[in-house]
């Protein structure tokens, strides 16, 4: 969150309000017609109490019952155009919100897809997230409630206060006074409220991404026994945001108070003064009717002042909401084709022409340092090394996932800067060692490989990955439904089922990162002549960390701390590499021992002779073995 806090572009209000105003698109007459509805309603509203003080008036000189009759038609006519302004003010806010909410949810999604991983990287997945859920609710509140909410307190305010004059004459300039000390009350409320809710949002936004990374990791929560340790942290966070809600809300709650006073010190004016008024001049300086009326008028202000305030702090409260949605609106992806794409890749060969790479600019070291590496199209390249010497960092420049930061990485004899990116994907299928299946058949995750394949290119596919076996077994074998993230089948069945779905593609490159860990060694062997038969002109890089998966590569790279260290065949990098020796002895010593003693006990061929003699040079032990 640090890095996606420095990073983030610092938009003005103006800016916010128009970037968001961009997703309001097919919603804009909605946008429109409800302040249009709200108007015509607060102009009736404000014109009943005018036409009741009158119809009070002609009651009191005394009139006939036909004239009482027309005021009756008069206001129910009216009432009858309010509520349909108020109905029609409603509809139109609410498609106009709503419609708002899913454009932005969905130009958001649309956004994150064209992201590179460097884009992905300023931004948590937690976050993004939030910002498609929690922020878009906020934004969507807030909107309904800039459209007709913070469009009708203003105009009651000012429609009143004219009204008032009308009706009341100067005794409405106590009005001005009024309103003016209460917006200044509530305005002064809302400003230490603004902080606050502000913190709270952060707090509520890391009390989700705490929820959310629990539930996803609730197998390893009860497999470790941390259920009260979780339920201790989660009762911390929940208790902060309870504390920050409750001192918001004890400050909040003086803006009743407030209210009251003011209607009270209105009423006790008006009605005061205005029957003394009354009185004194004999309905000649004011009428009942003009009284009922200033009273009315009185309230309706004092209410949109009421509400202007709550409106402001809901508003303040959606500000961080918008502000994190427009950050995803305006990020640009880091990665994007070029002006004239090749949509060819020729072949499968890789070149790496003095490649360095970094994550970001300010990174202290570069994760991969000069590297030259020259892979022929159809040949079976194994990498190993240690944990952080950026094996998987390597592979992603291929599919260009990340741009290199020196040097040159081509597929084909072509820079892959220069492909069009779907293209250059498209030929590239990555297996990943956490590969992802998403809810649905499995059928329906292995023709992510290829939409079109046929069931039995799916079974075919299946066969060559060790997975057809399993499937079989279940209960509606390739119907069977996968939940969501692959719950429900295990670790190297999963790995299986996205291997098959890369074989479906049929692509130039295929790159196994690491992806066959979770499958033992003979499945692993099979699952490697599947590939040799099936995509024998495919290019084919295995990451692993078992020696035994890239033994029978036609070349291995040892990577050692960003840098290539070694690179040979199995029997070379045995005699050669002191770290692919070390991986190797530390990997099969048991075994190697259990071969010397066997071979030993037999009259050796030349083969094995040579063999033995292999082993004892990798091995470097005290004595030759005995033939």
């Amino acid at each position: 969150m640090t890095n996606e806090q420095t990073t983030m572009p610092n938009l003005t209000l103006r800016e916010i309000f128009g970037i968001i105003g961009k997703s309001v698109r097919e919603f804009k007459a909605d946008s429109l017609r409800a302040p249009l509805y709200v108007t015509g309603e607060v102009i009736i509203e404000c014109t009943i109490p005018f036409i009741t003080s009158q119809l009070i008036n002609d009651m009191q000189d005394g009139t006939e019952m036909r004239t009482i009759g027309i005021y009756g038609a008069v206001l129910t006519a009216l009432a009858l155009v309010s509520l349909f302004c108020g109905i029609r003010a409603g509809v139109a806010c609410s498609v106009a919100s709503t419609g708002l909410a899913r454009n932005l949810r969905h130009d958001m999604f649309a956004s994150i897809q064209r992201f590179s991983f460097s884009n992905i990287d300023r931004f948590s997945t937690n976050s993004l997230v939030t910002r498609l859920t929690t922020d878009t609710q906020n934004v969507q509140m807030a909107y309904m409630q800039l459209i007709r909410s913070a469009v009708r307190s203003p105009l009651m305010i000012v429609f009143a206060a004219v009204m008032a004059f009308v009706s009341g004459g100067p005794m409405a300039i106590l009005y001005v006074f009024v309103s003016i000390g209460l917006g200044a009350a509530l305005l002064g409320i809302a400003r230490i409220v603004m902080p606050i809710f502000r913190r709270i949002f952060r707090k509520y936004d890391r009390l989700n991404e705490s929820v959310e990374e629990n539930v996803s990791g609730i197998r390893v929560v009860k497999s470790y026994v941390r259920e009260e340790y979780e339920k201790q942290k989660f009762r911390k966070a929940s208790g902060e945001l309870f504390f920050d809600f409750w001192g918001a809300e004890r400050i909040l709650a003086w803006n009743q108070p407030a209210m009251t006073l003011a209607v009270d010190i209105i009423y006790t004016f008006v009605i005061f003064f205005g029957s003394r008024a009354i009185v004194s001049s004999a309905g000649a300086d004011m009428q009942v009717g003009q009284m009922s009326a200033l009273i009315t008028y009185g309230f309706s202000m004092l209410m949109s002042l009421n509400m202007l305030s709550m409106i402001f702090v809901i508003v303040t409260m959606s500000e961080e909401s918008a502000r994190r949605i427009c950050e995803v609106l305006v990020e640009q992806p880091d990665i994007s084709n070029p002006a004239d794409p090749i949509y060819d890749v020729p072949d499968g060969s890789i070149d790496f022409d003095g490649v360095s790479f970094a994550y970001n600019a300010a990174a202290d070291r570069m994760a991969l340092s000069d590297i030259d590496l020259h892979i022929r199209s159809g040949e079976v390249i194994g990498i190993i090394g240690g944990t952080g010497s950026s094996k998987s960092t390597l592979i992603q420049l291929i599919s260009r996932l990340y741009d290199a930061t020196k040097g040159t990485v081509r597929v084909g004899g072509i820079d892959v800067r220069d492909y069009d990116l779907d293209t250059l994907r498209n030929e590239v299928s990555v297996v990943l060692q956490r590969n992802v299946l998403f809810s649905g058949t499995i059928k329906d995750n292995l023709r992510w490989g290829d939409p079109d394949a046929t069931d039995e290119e799916l079974e075919h596919a299946c066969r060559l990955a060790q997975a057809d076996e399993f499937i079989q077994l279940m209960p509606d074998k390739y119907d069977t439904y996968i939940e969501q993230g692959g719950t429900n089948v295990s670790g190297g069945q999963k790995q299986r089922l996205c291997i098959a779905r890369a074989l479906l593609k049929k692509p130039k490159i295929l790159i196994l990162d690491d992806s066959t860990s979770a499958v033992d060694t003979k499945t692993d062997k099979l699952i490697q002549q599947g590939f040799r038969e099936f995509i024998p002109d495919t290019t084919k890089i295995i990451i692993a960390q078992r020696t035994s998966s890239v033994a029978d590569a036609d070349r291995i790279v040892v990577l050692d701390g960003g840098g290539i260290s070694a690179i040979g065949t199995h029997e070379e990098l045995l005699q050669t590499s002191d770290i692919y020796r070390e991986v190797y002895l530390t990997q099969n010593k048991a075994s190697h021992d259990q071969t010397l003693e066997g071979m030993a006990t037999t009259e050796p061929d030349d083969a094995a002779t040579e063999e033995i003699q292999t082993m004892n040079e990798a091995f470097g032990e005290g004595g030759e073995v005995d033939a």
